[in-house]
């Protein structure tokens, strides 16, 4: 094995003073050495050294392991240091990382990475503070045209509708219906309930705010030219992107490569993004889909740059209705925009054709090997009837196996059983602009900044017997590789699905954390947009009353809560943390930009005990420190207390070196996180499907505060199920995680004083309403059992029981009014969450509540799987997927509730018609009930209905015979009059009643 020389550690870069220390350059902090190697075309390794590198070329798979030890003499003389880094960078680029458990972590240099050509510098396998934003705290609403909105409106109306309740809930307590006390009491006990959670879920709205950002001043003092900075470097902190995904096959690669082009092509100072995917399925798909679409970023970043484009997404951009050249004036416009979209069609037809590219190329590598197989067995006499054992692997474009999950699995190469994989896709770029001409590309690129951002894929280890968990664990895992590699001070998290809408949106979060005050803000969370929903919403997929209503209502409280993507965090927060404290803070002596350590900023944490909390990476340990202190603010003012000094984040960052890389793969090994604090404390928390909600609560509980920015234009937007089945399962999801809360450590009853009272009753009302469906199904049944029994929740329907009514329902729409003016959510969005609202409640939600009642007494664990995000079987139809009719056990408790409802009233109308003395009263009173449940469901039946009447058969025959066994069986209990009568007089016939 030949050693490397001793380089520089990057390390040094990232300290605030600029000091660093060394390390061998093929050997990290733990002793751990990294393999240069190349695997034959069998897969089995052969050991380089840096001159076997060079001319990989003429290398077969003969050699033997070897070491060599050159000292220097006067015609062997070490290096330039900056040019032994460049060359080191460039072996790091090109070489594909894996390693793990009980394994040697090995540097596999790469001939191709894809079958099409690259040329971008960057590509692997290439050859050679205070923003003086006005309103920024303001408790101010404003709506479209910026004229206030004051919350005062809204208290009044809360505190109305509340005095009201009261004392309508006391008249009911006192004037029981004793004709049918069980009415009254199954009602009170639904009404008690539904007062409670309408409270839970209306009093943290008492202060909402909205905020607002100034980008230009963000620049000025950042961005801008100097005396100090005449080159004009940018002072901004550095920012990591996460991309997560599992499966290729409910993820399309080409929906995740769009949202990779829109970060790469984001608008923030290059040098400062460095994009991160998680390939949590390990599967060679969706690595060689990154690899195209870094390799298609090296036209498609210019040219957004070049030409302003928005959205930065070329699927969506290249699907707009709009005019093209529209704000547009460079005269190549037009040209330059057909040429990409040819380009863009070509890569399209790539990633599509990557499934049928990579079972081909596997099945001819295969066929060589067991041809091999056949040729050795007859050269050594085996028996020629003798089937040779090949395995049927999956193989990568230069020819050798691919270490991650194969299309057949087997042993070590399954979704659950895989080594580490680590390639830095575009290694990270100069500091300096590097400028594009006119002969190098397709496209004239001349004075534009052709630089790419710097792009890693990362697939953790998968080994059986340990616990993954799930999304928050690959998440974890990309924090750890991301604070050895670039340790960026912010971590912004996207589902592969999410992609950036606004170009800006990093600059727009940046304004609240660089502005005064923020040094306490642990994420800015962006409301999520979505795209392809029917355009009726029919399932109220848009989600608009929560994400323009109860999210900005919390804003003035302690923050929104964190929904899992389109957040951006403040790395140091992640690390469990509490927020800057002027009392438990120790002053740093002499400067500020000397280096800091741990118990600068937490005094009761032991140095000495950082591995219990982060692993045993030294890499990973040092840099806490430096990003606590890179994301802080600007001090340039005195009421700014945990600042840093201007200009300190214009230090270039020094190039990646091999033991850096294999470090970050021993961080991404299964058995890192083992007798550690990650997922308890430290990174996203374990425990629950809803592991956002979880990680957010548990810094809010500490002390800090979020932000919710809602941007002018979208900040991000993704994929939304609209299929009935995949809309109630995804909500089963939600409903399930809250149900985990409730029942954990992490229940709001329990949390400590640094959460606010409000915000202490809207984490309660997220773990406590699912159990409000069973109030509500109930309540849903009552208008049946009325008009069936004839009897009302009421004993008449006087004067002061319709004037309660009255006003509460005045005072609810004036409340629905008042939330469409100051949030723009529209009337027909509003009330199709109030229907989706009762058909979660009486589906989801319900079977929410038996899941996780069964996982905390009996230890059942649940099991979720992806929701797809490919299109109906109608192709020509981008609302195929609306009227596809899956048949899930969730549908039963709605239908039986409509044709209960139904079957009652008929019954009833019929009864009131043919009574001698009908009484109208009651069964108006019941009938207006019922059909308030229906006018909800509606949006259900229609649903169920499909394009051209698909229900499943399954469907009716369940509901109908449940309705019927439901009907009967009240008979049974309770008789009508006549039947009973003709029983005592010994007849035996049934009277309709």
């Amino acid at each position: 094995m030949a050693s490397l020389s001793s380089q520089p550690s990057k390390k040094g870069q990232r300290s605030p003073g600029g000091s660093g220390n060394s390390q061998a350059g093929s050997r990290n902090s733990n002793g751990q050495t990294v393999k240069f190697a190349r695997r034959t075309s069998s897969g089995r390794y052969v050991s380089l050294s840096r001159e076997d590198i060079d001319m990989s070329g003429e290398l077969s798979g003969d050699y033997m392991n070897y070491t060599v030890h050159i000292p220097p003499t006067p015609d062997n003389q070490p290096m330039d240091n900056s040019v032994a880094a460049k060359a080191e960078e460039q072996y790091v680029s090109n070489s594909l990382f894996t390693g793990g458990f009980n394994s040697v972590t090995r540097a596999h240099l790469m001939d191709r990475v894809i079958d099409s050509e690259v040329s971008h510098p960057q590509m692997a396998g290439a050859k050679g503070a205070s923003c003086s934003m006005p309103a920024c705290d303001g408790k101010i609403m404003k709506d479209e045209r910026g004229n206030d909105v004051t919350p005062c409106e809204c208290r009044l109306l809360i505190a109305t509708r509340l005095v009201v309740l009261c004392f309508f809930l006391h008249w009911r307590l006192v004037h029981p219906n004793d004709d049918a006390i069980w009415l009254w009491l199954m009602s009170i006990v639904c009404e008690l309930w539904f007062a409670f959670s309408w409270i839970l879920d209306q009093i943290p709205k008492l202060c909402p705010i909205n905020r607002s950002t100034d980008l230009e001043v963000l620049r000025e003092k950042f961005d801008m030219p100097s005396p100090s900075n005449p080159t004009g470097r940018s002072d901004l902190p550095g920012v990591d992107l996460f991309v997560s995904t599992a499966d290729p096959e409910k993820e399309p690669p080409l929906v995740t490569a769009n949202t990779i082009l829109s970060i790469l092509a984001a608008d923030y100072p290059v040098e400062k993004v460095s994009c991160y995917i998680s390939d949590d399925g390990g599967a060679l798909l969706t690595f060689e889909a990154m690899a195209e679409a870094a390799s298609f970023a090296d036209l498609w970043v210019p040219f957004c740059r070049k030409h302003d484009i928005e959205p930065r997404n070329p699927e969506t951009y290249f699907s707009l209705k709009v005019d093209p050249t529209k704000n547009k004036s460079r005269s190549d416009f037009v040209k330059d925009r057909r040429r990409m979209k040819r380009e863009y069609d070509e890569f399209k037809v790539r990633i599509n054709g990557l499934p049928d590219s990579i079972r081909r190329r596997s099945e001819a590598f295969n066929a060589r090997e067991e041809m091999k197989m056949l040729k050795h067995l007859r050269e050594t006499g085996a028996d020629p009837l003798e089937k040779p054992k090949v395995l049927k692997a999956t193989w990568m474009a230069d020819g050798t196996h691919w270490p991650g999950t194969w299309s057949v699995p087997s042993s070590e190469h399954s979704k659950g059983d895989h080594a580490g994989i680590l390639q830095v896709m575009l290694k990270p770029p100069s500091h300096d602009p590097l400028m594009g001409n006119s002969e190098d590309k397709l496209l004239d690129f001349t004075d534009i900044d052709i630089r790419l951002p710097m792009f890693v894929y990362v697939s953790r280890e998968k080994r059986p017997g340990y616990d993954h968990n799930k999304k928050a664990g690959a998440m974890n895992a990309l924090v750890r590789a991301s604070a050895i590699l670039s340790n960026g001070p912010f971590i912004l998290n996207l589902d592969c699905d999410h992609y950036i809408y606004n170009c800006k949106a990093i600059r727009e979060g940046m304004c609240f954390m660089m502005d005064r005050g923020g040094e306490d803000i642990c994420y800015i969370q962006f409301p999520q947009r979505f795209e392809g929903i029917d355009p009726s919403d029919r399932y109220a997929n848009h989600n608009t009353v929560f994400f323009d209503g109860n999210m900005r209502a919390l804003d003035g409280v302690q923050g929104p809560v964190y929904v899992g993507t389109g957040c951006m965090f403040r790395r140091f927060a992640l690390y469990g943390f509490d927020p800057p404290n002027p009392e438990r803070m120790t002053q740093v002596k002499e400067s500020e930009t000397q280096p800091l350590t741990t118990s600068d900023f937490d005094p009761d944490l032991d140095v000495n005990l950082l591995p219990k909390r982060f692993g045993n990476s030294t890499l990973l340990a040092e840099s806490i420190p430096i990003a606590e202190f890179q994301g802080r603010p600007i001090a340039d003012h005195p009421a700014i207390k945990f600042g840093r000094p201007p200009g300190a984040l214009r230090i270039p960052r020094e190039p990646l070196d091999a033991a850096t890389v294999a470090e970050a793969v021993s961080a991404i090994s299964c058995w890192y996180e083992d007798k550690t604090e990650w997922g308890d404390r430290v990174g996203w928390i374990y425990g629950s499907v809803t592991e956002d909600v979880v990680t957010g609560y548990r810094m809010h509980n500490r002390g800090w505060r979020s932000i919710y920015c809602i941007t002018k234009r979208d900040a991000f937007r993704g994929s939304a199920p609209i299929n009935l089945t995949d809309r109630l399962h995804q909500v089963l999801r939600w409903a399930t995680g809250s149900v985990e809360i409730f029942f954990s450590r992490n229940n709001a009853f329990l949390a400590s004083r640094r959460l606010k009272i409000l915000q202490r009753l809207a984490y309660l009302n997220v773990g406590i309403y699912p159990f409000t469906s069973i109030f509500l199904i109930v309540y849903c049944f009552l208008p049946a059992l009325s008009l069936i029994s004839g009897q009302f929740i009421v004993k008449t329907l006087n004067v002061t029981f319709l004037v309660y009514l009255l006003i509460i329902t005045i005072c609810l729409i004036m409340l629905a009014i008042l939330e469409v003016k100051w949030s723009g959510i529209g009337l027909e969005e509003w009330w199709r969450n109030e229907q989706f609202w009762l058909i979660s409640g009486t589906s989801s939600h319900l079977a929410a509540c038996i899941q996780g009642l069964l996982k905390v007494m009996a230890g059942i664990e649940i099991s979720f799987t992806l929701t797809s995000k490919s299109a109906g079987e109608d192709n020509d139809d981008i609302y195929a997927d609306l009227y596809l009719v899956k048949w899930t056990s969730l549908m039963i408790p709605p239908i039986v509730i409509a044709m209960i409802n139904i079957i009652a009233l008929a019954i009833a109308f019929s009864r009131t018609v043919y009574s001698s003395v009908p009484q109208w009263s009651k069964f108006m009173g019941g009938a207006f009930f019922s059909f308030w449940v229906l006018a909800h469901l509606y949006p259900f039946a229609k649903g169920l209905m499909g394009r051209r009447r698909k229900t499943p058969t399954i469907v009716f025959v369940w509901s109908g015979l449940i309705a019927i066994t439901l009907s009967l069986l009240w008979i049974a209990i309770n008789p009508p009059t006549g039947a009973a009568q003709a029983d005592g007089l010994g007849g035996s016939t049934f009277e309709f009643p």
